[in-house]
């Protein structure tokens, strides 16, 4: 998944000259969290929701008896913004910009092409978009996490035995993280299953795998089974 089919097509940024006031208008009315900040066509900074809302909160200013909506139009965004945004190319992956964003603690990027044009900002709310449309969550489904042995073979072992229940897969998702050695968990949203057959279909998979719990989201019914020990 590349970082550009997940920004929107047109993006919106703010200029350098423009007034504090003004780039919290467009903050709100494109219910947006950043913006590049441009002069003379050039990134020159970034502004988020999380440096430009404070400020209309006052707590920040030196009013000096002035009306606050004055005072907002009278700062700069130059005044305020981040003066080292921190980019992404297009050919990014998601996965590598969530990494960005980690790295440098910074709520989103600003993604560019390969001749430093502005493409648009990746957020962290772009991220939790990202994740709930790649699992499948919206279409519902029974989700089972496993523990299962690091070798050739091993997810498909537990493919087949959700097939062979007329299981169709919306997702599956794999991870070393918080595993032992030579093992990793694996989580599976499928859909189709019987309901009636999970007893005999939970039998089945743990005789391949350590279950760790199934959800299922239709009923709303949730089972936790024991973890690995860590």
């Amino acid at each position: 998944m590349l970082v550009k089919d997940w920004i929107s097509a047109t993006p919106i940024t703010v200029d350098a000259d423009a007034s504090v006031g003004q780039a919290i208008d467009l903050l709100n009315n494109n219910h947006l969290s950043m913006l590049p900040v441009m002069q003379d066509g050039k990134l020159v900074g970034a502004v988020t929701d999380l440096n430009l809302k404070p400020l209309a909160l006052s707590g920040g200013l030196s009013l000096g008896g002035l009306d606050l909506s004055l005072v907002l139009r009278r700062i700069r965004v130059s005044d305020v913004m981040s003066r080292a945004p921190v980019t992404v190319p297009l050919d990014y992956s998601v996965e590598e910009t969530a990494e960005v964003m980690l790295y440098n603690d910074v709520p989103g990027v600003v993604v560019i092409d390969h001749s430093n044009q502005v493409l648009g900002v990746f957020t962290q709310a772009d991220t939790n978009r990202v994740l709930v449309a790649v699992t499948g969550h919206r279409r519902g489904g029974i989700v089972l996490g496993f523990v299962l042995e690091d070798r050739p073979g091993s997810i498909k072992e537990l493919t087949d035995i959700l097939r062979a229940h007329g299981g169709r897969l919306a997702s599956i998702l794999s991870s070393y993280e918080r595993t032992p050695k030579g093992q990793r968990r694996v989580h599976i949203r499928v859909r189709g299953l019987d309901r009636a057959e999970l007893p005999v279909i939970r039998e089945e998979l743990g005789k391949k795998a350590r279950l760790l719990y199934v959800i299922d989201l239709r009923e709303n019914r949730r089972e936790l089974f024991e973890d690995v020990n860590l």
